[in-house]
């Protein structure tokens, strides 16, 4: 995808984002690969709903900021996933509402944050890692990313939100609002006999789709 196309695009995905309520004011930030290795990256303190495609933050292949405005201050965040996992192709970060209130609770589980109620959260997630909470900008959630050594494609930030990496900006989307949907489910069926997918269910599904699982 070119450059300019890739600006529109992660543009129209953050702003339909924001329009659905999966963030809000001036919060979550998105990046993506550019053809050439480098990063366009949404700036600090910027909408969702209001990015403009000719003020990305742009880096070149060495990490240097070289267009743009200041990128966002969640920088360590995005480049420990691409550090580490080499399918990944864009990161996006929301603090979506019901994500955050499922990672709120004592008992919710840390290596496997969602529950495994439908088959396509585990096709787009796998297994979700609950982190820690850290003060917003530090780059210690980098290191905590860096930690898991690329085996896992999403995390969640306790009392802050979700953090995807996907092979495009679609994917990374789309990974994130079913991340956010499963634990809007996951709430609504709380206290209540869900029949969560089984082990032999699960396995189907990780073998179909190649999932990155049992990590």
């Amino acid at each position: 995808m070119s450059d300019t196309k890739l600006r529109d695009e992660m543009c129209r995905l953050a702003a339909s984002l924001f329009d659905r309520g999966l963030t809000h004011g001036s919060t979550g930030n998105i990046s993506s690969r550019t053809e050439d290795g480098g990063l366009l990256v949404s700036p600090t303190g910027t909408s969702f709903g209001r990015l403009d495609p000719e003020r990305l933050s742009r880096f070149d292949a060495n990490g240097r900021l070289i267009d743009g405005d200041p990128p966002t201050k969640e920088m360590p965040l995005h480049t420990a996933f691409y550090d580490t996992r080499n399918t990944a192709g864009a990161v996006v970060h929301l603090h979506s509402c019901h994500s955050v209130a499922l990672s709120l609770l004592p008992d919710a589980d840390e290596d496997s944050f969602l529950p495994p109620l439908t088959p396509y959260a585990v096709m787009q997630l796998g297994r979700v890692k609950l982190l820690p909470f850290f003060v917003p900008g530090d780059p210690g959630m980098g290191e905590a990313v860096r930690g898991l050594a690329g085996k896992r494609a999403a995390v969640m930030l306790a009392n802050h939100g979700p953090v995807v990496a996907g092979k495009s900006v679609e994917a990374a989307c789309n990974a994130i609002e079913e991340l956010e949907a499963t634990a809007r489910l996951a709430l609504m069926m709380r206290g209540l006999p869900a029949r969560a997918l089984s082990s032999e269910q699960i396995s189907q599904v990780v073998t179909k789709f190649d999932v990155d699982w049992d990590v």
